[in-house]
């Protein structure tokens, strides 16, 4: 049985531009022209996808599911954007963020509408329910060090349509992300502490406190670059968008496109996110 709003009290955040090249496949690089980074591979911003708060207006709406994307009504390039989601506990002190200490992974479709006039990222993440998705099947996460458990894995994706199955992601491994490990949760910590109002990205600070700080986050760590056909295909109803977290160690890139071709994948080491576009 399907467990709807199993992260209802969880903050949701996402990370933009940790991989190299997506930004600029996605059209979004001009959004970032002004935001200021450390070195060129830096991310961009900390976003917000859900905020459990009844002030935090459209975000407020709970928008995961681990079977369905149901399209807003006034767009016609909505991507899968396949990615790994890490859910943290936090930790407080003085209403600041000290410390995230992960718990899980799980395969994530940061599903977007691209919308070159958006003023701010968010607004092309969340248009209500069953608009992103998340897995059910997470993988146990000891630490996010390096040698850690999600090391070993890889991110594919795939667009099935009419019987038709092509990769839509290039096939990546997680520690292909720009930033990774240590470095990776201190900018994330950085960021929900300190982001600032400007451009593209909001003030994380605000959001936490309205949403009582809560106890834990699910952060999607930045989508992988697309294959030429994931970069100019778009979602219709009646599509399925696929996402596979595998274990790099135990199964093959092809074995995967196999194991997606027959929608009949193996339950270890893997972590599957299948959708229908309604």
């Amino acid at each position: 049985m399907k467990r709807r709003n199993m992260f209802k009290d969880v903050i949701g955040f996402g990370v933009a531009g940790n991989f190299a090249g997506h930004l600029e496949q996605a059209g979004e690089a001009t959004d970032f022209l002004n935001v200021k980074v450390e070195n060129n591979i830096q991310p961009k911003a900390l976003f917000p996808f859900y905020v459990p708060s009844q002030h935090a207006g459209f975000l407020s709406q709970y928008p995961l599911s681990s079977d369905t994307i149901i399209p807003p009504n006034d767009a016609d390039n909505l991507q899968i954007e396949p990615e790994v989601a890490i859910v943290f506990d936090i930790s407080y002190q003085d209403n600041k963020v000290v410390a995230l200490t992960p718990v899980k992974f799980a395969a994530y479709n940061d599903c977007s509408i691209r919308k070159p006039n958006a003023k701010k990222i968010s607004e092309k993440k969340n248009w209500g329910a069953e608009t992103k998705g998340i897995s059910q099947d997470f993988i146990k996460l000891s630490s996010f060090t390096k040698g850690c458990e999600l090391d070993k894995y890889r991110i594919a994706s795939f667009h099935m349509r009419n019987g038709e199955l092509n990769r839509y992601g290039e096939d990546s491994a997680a520690i292909d992300y720009s930033y990774f490990h240590e470095q990776l949760n201190d900018w994330i910590i950085d960021k929900m502490n300190n982001q600032k109002d400007e451009g593209p990205a909001e003030n994380l600070s605000i959001y936490l406190a309205n949403a009582s700080y809560p106890k834990q986050a699910i952060i999607s760590i930045g989508a992988t670059r697309y294959t030429p056909y994931g970069e100019t295909n778009f979602l219709k109803s009646g599509d399925q968008s696929i996402v596979v977290v595998y274990d790099g160690d135990k199964y093959t890139s092809d074995e995967i496109e196999t194991m997606a071709k027959m929608n009949s994948f193996e339950k270890s080491g893997i972590s599957l996110l299948s959708q229908q576009v309604i």
